[in-house]
């Protein structure tokens, strides 16, 4: 009977274990260099002086989750890749907001808790997964970002990526100010 006891305790403890493990499938985790969230990574809780900051926008990126071809209108599904850049060489660009939305406008996911700190001369990535298809073919981020004046405007952009039968696709977008 102890060995059935113990049995159940190790198996229940795995499932724990495992349980509380960030998911190694999560390409974003998977292919960063720590092995980390790209975004929770360069999340900042430091407290940051923004009465200096001079700059602020917000950035209108589309996204295509899913594309039709052929005369049957075939749904294909694509990945995209989140490309935000720091393009100054001194001074770090602070991003406060990643928000994604479907096609409909609906509002899907926000991205940070927490202002991201992209340095002087980083990039942030963040894959968005093929099988992610809640977004449809006009999905979108808002993304709001601010730094100490103009000069750290970034670049932003997104990659999608696909193949399908014998076919294979890939595009870019840029994102877009939003006026207010």
């Amino acid at each position: 009977m102890n060995k059935c006891y113990l049995s159940a305790f190790v198996i229940a403890s795995l499932a724990l274990l495992t349980s509380c493990a960030k998911p190694l499938d999560d390409p974003n985790i998977l292919y960063s260099e720590q092995h980390k969230d790209p975004i929770v990574e360069h999340e900042t809780t430091t407290k940051v002086d923004r009465s200096k900051f001079r700059y602020k926008q917000t950035f209108y990126v589309p996204i295509y989750s899913e594309i039709y071809t052929d005369k049957d209108n075939r749904k294909v599904l694509l990945a995209a890749t989140l490309s935000v850049r720091n393009t100054t060489l001194k001074k770090s660009l602070y991003i406060n907001k990643i928000d994604y939305y479907g096609t409909d406008g609906t509002f899907l996911k926000s991205y940070v808790k927490h202002p991201v700190e992209i340095p002087a001369m980083g990039t942030l990535n963040y894959i968005v997964e093929k099988e992610e298809d809640k977004g449809g073919s006009g999905a979108n981020f808002i993304i709001e970002v601010e730094g100490l004046d103009d000069t750290v405007a970034p670049v932003i952009e997104a990659v999608m990526i696909a193949s399908y039968s014998n076919k294979a696709f890939a595009f870019t977008t840029e994102g877009t100010p939003v006026v207010h």
